[in-house]
């Protein structure tokens, strides 16, 4: 359904633009702004892709490049304001698989993740696994009973995970919490349909950026609650 993003990039704007775009588009996105941080984080979360600045401070982009072929086949896209053949090359050389200067527009930027993605088969429509669902930054592993968001791992109690992993199945469905509560039935028989409220607002501190203005788990008024594939306007 998505993939999980890399982005490393030390202009906090640019980054930020390419992590709107990433998640307009269904994918986990995780920014960083240094190479070292870029390094570790690709280690800790292993994404599907890394969008990678090649000048970034501590390390540069293709000190991580270099770094991380030794270790993983993790795609890595750079970026670069140098548009040398030389430059390209290098980049090309150390195991980039695409290569983009800048300036670039967004929708380019997109059009090469798309094509990197397909060429390897992620990022489509096929679970990745049994019982493994991404919305978004969100992983249900419903065989292991885990949730990661942006890489890091939710706890999530048993009534959480039953709602979570029912709504995973239908992205942007609408559920009422008269349905929600038939797939925590088994859990606990004493759940009403407030229950479900609790289970949602515990969630929506675990999932979302800002529980107070959800974008993730969110409310449709009058019907009941959604998870978005992608991120709602808050209100």
């Amino acid at each position: 359904m998505c993939a999980q993003v890399l982005v490393a990039d030390d202009d906090p704007r640019q980054a930020e633009v390419v992590r709107r775009y990433l998640i307009a588009e269904g994918h986990g996105a995780v920014v960083v702004h240094d190479g070292r941080a870029a390094l570790e984080t690709a280690r800790r979360i292993r994404p599907d892709l890394l969008v990678l600045d090649v000048m970034m401070p501590v390390l540069d982009g293709l000190a991580v490049c270099q770094a991380l072929r030794r270790e993983s086949d993790v795609l890595v896209l750079m970026l670069t304001a140098r548009a040398s053949e030389d430059d390209l090359l290098t980049g090309l050389e150390l195991g980039a698989d695409d290569y983009l200067t800048k300036p670039y527009s967004p929708r380019e930027l997109m059009a090469r993740v798309r094509t990197l993605l397909r060429r390897v088969g992620r990022g489509t429509s096929v679970p990745v696994g049994a019982g493994l669902r991404r919305i978004g930054p969100i992983e249900i592993d419903t065989a292991a009973h885990q949730v990661t968001v942006d890489g890091a791992r939710v706890e999530c109690t048993r009534g959480e995970f039953a709602i979570l992993a029912a709504m995973a199945e239908q992205p942007n469905r609408v559920f009422t919490r008269a349905q929600l509560l038939h797939h925590t039935r088994g859990i606990d028989r004493s759940s009403t349909e407030r229950t479900i409220d609790v289970h949602v607002m515990n969630l929506r501190r675990k999932i979302e950026p800002d529980p107070q203005r959800p974008t993730r788990l969110v409310t449709v008024f009058g019907v009941g609650y959604k998870l978005a594939t992608v991120a709602a306007t808050p209100r």
